[in-house]
């Protein structure tokens, strides 16, 4: 009998012990019930304010919290003001899980706004969902980031900005109907998942005529050798799927070898950085796409006044997708009780007018909207047209 007993209780502990390892620290708390809309509504920033793309973490807090006060200042979302959380993730993707869970479980929020980019938002989305609060991610780009492994939308996943292969249908169009480009060379981030889902679904969608393809990787500085295989080349632009950090010094080194076809590259060119590292006599017929233009409306002009009187400095499309991504959840959040409410909001939202254009959030919770492409002279803005791939 008392072996009997003995086995049994350590059944019992067991069978406890596993339950507690198969679900994310803190998570079991929150279950399905979400967190519940108190005296304020809580939203919670997950971004890369530190690391390797801490620009694009810092421009979206920026615009997030000139987003938080004008709707503060209006009087807040049902009478309730908007309590912002703000937490480093640190650019790492391990961290932006752990700070989901914290700003869920701990923080209690309704809403997290963040990560910035694909990686850390795959990261951080199973948390967010396992505590039932909707994550915005304001500018992960990676196809099916907001679906679950069946391919289902996931419940709790959103997002303000278009997806990857999106973009290599916009540069592909954009690169035969307004450059009028027949042959042209691909050179991309082959270490990044963003860019290689561009290049990828470019090579699916370009008519013409690829006559070369190069490859770099996250961290390289110096692109000399590669751009000499390129430069003998016969081609009429440069499609450059990549971020910031190398492709602006690729413009750099590209220009100062004596390469002046058009570069055309995707929403990780769209950074004040990339024209710092190429230096702003290089960055001519340079283009890239952009979820936002300062010129494209009214609401678009309003944003980027305030943001320059705010900060000092023009907004850039991070920081115009934080802002909407904002607005986005305090729209979502009307008459709600819980999380799970806004969550249910926000896969509904249609004809929502934001600086980043007028969008409807579709069965896969990617917003239907139009693209930006922005023609750099002299590294500033000198154009920019509206195209969409249908």
């Amino acid at each position: 009998m008392k072996k009997k007993l003995l086995f049994s209780s350590l059944v019992l502990l067991l069978t406890v012990t596993l339950v507690a390892c198969s679900a994310a620290p803190g998570a079991r708390s929150q279950g399905t019930s979400g967190t519940e809309v108190r005296k304020t509504l809580k939203l919670g920033l997950n971004l890369e304010l530190t690391g390797s793309v801490s620009a694009y973490g810092s421009a979206e807090e920026k615009g997030a919290k000139l987003a938080v006060e004008e709707i503060n200042k209006t009087g807040g979302v049902d009478g309730k003001k908007i309590e912002l959380i703000t937490k480093d993730n640190k650019s790492d993707n391990s961290e932006a899980a752990t700070v989901t869970t914290n700003l869920a479980t701990e923080s209690k929020v309704n809403v997290v706004v963040g990560p910035a980019t694909s990686g850390a938002t795959a990261a951080a989305s199973p948390n967010a969902s396992q505590a039932a609060v909707p994550l915005i991610t304001p500018s992960g780009t990676t196809d099916n980031l907001t679906l679950t492994s069946d391919g289902k939308a996931n419940p709790y996943t959103f997002r303000a900005t278009f997806v990857d292969s999106y973009q290599g249908d916009i540069l592909a169009k954009y690169a035969s109907d307004h450059l009028k480009a027949k042959k042209v060379v691909l050179f991309y981030d082959n270490s990044s998942d963003y860019a290689k889902g561009i290049a990828k679904r470019f090579k699916k969608v370009y008519q013409d005529t690829i006559v070369a393809e190069a490859t770099f990787q996250s961290g390289d500085t110096d692109f000399q050798s590669a751009l000499t295989k390129l430069k003998g080349q016969n081609y009429d632009a440069v499609i450059m799927p990549g971020y910031y950090q190398e492709t602006g010094t690729i413009i750099k080194q590209a220009r100062e070898m004596g390469i002046t076809a058009p570069i055309v590259g995707p929403d990780g060119f769209a950074d004040e950085k990339l024209v710092e590292l190429a230096g702003a006599s290089n960055a001519n017929k340079v283009y890239y796409i952009s979820g936002f233009s300062a010129s494209s409306s009214d609401k678009a002009v309003q944003f980027a006044k305030a943001y320059q009187s705010k900060y000092g400095v023009a907004p850039s499309m991070f920081a115009a997708l934080a802002y909407d991504s904002v607005y986005m959840a305090a729209d979502a959040a009307k008459g709600t009780k819980t999380s799970v409410d806004i969550a249910k909001n926000l896969a509904k939202l249609k004809d929502f007018e934001g600086v980043t254009g007028t969008m409807t959030i579709d069965k896969k919770h990617n917003p239907v909207k139009s693209v930006s492409v922005v023609e750099l002279t002299d590294g500033k803005e000198s154009a920019s047209t509206t195209v969409r791939a249908d």
